[in-house]
C-alpha cells in the first residue's frame, strides 16, 4: 500500500433480501391439506360404522404419538424437560375435548355441516380471550363474530326446525378447540411446538384409554385400515398446512382453508347422498366470511404475535386472533 494512502474500507456482505411470499403456492397446499383433512373426516364417518366414538379417539392419539415420539426420543429425553405442565394439561383436554365432540358430529350428521361447525372456532377465540384474559377486541372484530354467528342461526335454525343436539355438540367442540388455540399461545412463549405436540398426544392417549380399557371393541381388519387412513391424512394435512402457512402470510392463506367444505359436500354426496339446503349454504357463507374477517382484523389491530396453528386436535382452524397471556401464565426467571 502506498505511503500515505488510508486503507479502503471493507463494504460489508449484504444481507440476503427476505423472500416474497408465494401465496399461489401456499394456497395450492392449504387446499391441499384441506383435502386431507376432508378426507380424513369421511374416513372417521365410515369408521363410526366399526368402532364408538371413544375408540376412534384413542386409536388416533396412540397411533399419533407413535408417529413422533421416536423422533423426539433420538433427539434427546431432555428436549421432553417442561416447566409448563399445567398449561399442557389444560391444552390437552380442550384439545381432545374438541376432538370428541367434533368425532362424534362427522358420524351422526352431514358430513359438510360437521366440517362447517368446526371452522366456527376462530369467532370463539375473541371471545375466551376477552373473558380469560381481559384482552380487548376490536369493534371490526366484534362485527365479523356477529356475522359469524348468524351464519350459525341459519345452519341451527332454531325456532323453524327442532336443533340437532348433535350440532351444539360440534358447537362445543369448537369452543374447546378456541380455548386449546389461546392455551397454545401462552406454551408458545417458552415452549417449542415438537414439544406441545408430544404433551397433547401423551395426554390424549393416557386420558382417551380410560373409556376405552372400560369399555374395549377389537377392530376389524377394515377398521384398522380406516384408523390408519386416519392417521396418516391427519399427519398429511398438517405437514402441508404447516408448509403454507410458512410461505405466506396467515391473512391471506386463512381464506383458502375453508375449501374444506366443498371437498366435504362432494364426499357426502357421493357416499352418503347428502345435500345441503340453501340456508345451510348462506350460513356456510357467513361463516366462512366472518372467519376471514377476524383473522385479517385481529391480525392488523394486534401488538403481540399470533397464535401458532395446530391442526392436530379437531383439524384446526384456518385464521386465530392474536391474543396477549398475562406474565402470570408465563414461567418466572429465575
Amino acid at each position: 500500500m502506498p505511503f500515505g494512502r488510508k486503507p479502503r474500507a471493507e463494504t460489508p456482505p449484504a444481507r440476503p433480501a427476505p423472500r416474497a411470499p408465494n401465496l399461489l403456492a401456499a394456497a395450492l397446499l392449504a387446499m391441499a391439506a384441506e383435502l386431507m383433512f376432508a378426507s380424513m373426516g369421511a374416513s372417521i364417518k365410515l369408521l363410526a360404522a366399526y368402532l364408538p366414538n371413544e375408540s376412534i379417539v384413542f386409536f388416533r392419539n396412540l397411533i399419533g404419538l407413535g408417529l413422533i415420539l421416536p423422533w423426539l426420543l433420538r433427539r434427546g429425553p431432555g428436549n421432553l424437560a417442561t416447566g409448563q405442565f399445567p398449561l399442557h394439561l389444560l391444552r390437552g383436554l380442550a384439545g381432545l375435548g374438541a376432538m370428541y365432540c367434533f368425532y362424534y358430529a362427522l358420524g351422526h350428521i352431514p358430513l359438510a355441516e360437521a366440517m362447517l361447525l368446526k371452522l366456527t372456532a376462530p369467532l370463539f377465540i375473541p371471545l375466551i380471550a376477552f373473558l380469560w384474559l381481559a384482552e380487548s377486541v376490536p369493534v371490526k372484530v366484534r362485527w365479523a363474530i356477529v356475522i359469524g354467528f348468524m351464519g350459525v342461526v341459519l345452519i341451527l335454525r332454531p325456532g323453524f326446525a327442532e336443533v340437532s343436539p348433535v350440532a351444539l355438540v360440534a358447537l362445543a367442540g369448537a369452543t374447546l378447540a378456541a380455548v386449546a388455540k389461546v392455551t397454545i399461545r401462552g406454551l408458545s412463549a417458552t415452549e417449542p411446538s415438537t414439544r406441545i405436540v408430544f404433551y397433547f398426544a401423551l395426554l390424549g392417549t393416557v386420558v382417551s384409554a380410560l373409556p376405552v380399557a372400560w369399555h374395549w371393541v377389537t377392530p376389524s381388519p377394515a377398521a384398522w385400515g380406516l384408523v390408519l387412513a386416519v392417521s396418516g391424512l391427519a399427519t398429511a394435512g398438517q405437514l402441508l398446512m404447516t408448509r403454507a402457512y410458512g410461505m405466506a402470510p396467515a391473512a391471506q392463506v386463512g381464506p383458502f382453508t375453508y375449501v374444506s367444505v366443498v371437498f366435504a359436500s362432494l364426499y357426502g354426496w357421493l357416499f352418503w347422498d347428502e345435500l345441503l339446503d340453501m340456508l345451510t349454504l348462506a350460513g356456510a357463507i357467513l361463516i366462512a366470511a366472518a372467519g376471514v374477517l377476524t383473522g385479517t382484523w385481529g391480525i392488523r389491530s394486534a401488538q403481540s404475535p399470533r397464535i401458532p396453528g395446530n391442526r392436530t386436535a379437531a383439524g384446526g382452524a384456518p385464521t386465530q386472533t392474536p391474543v396477549r397471556i398475562p406474565a402470570s401464565l408465563l414461567p418466572k426467571k429465575r
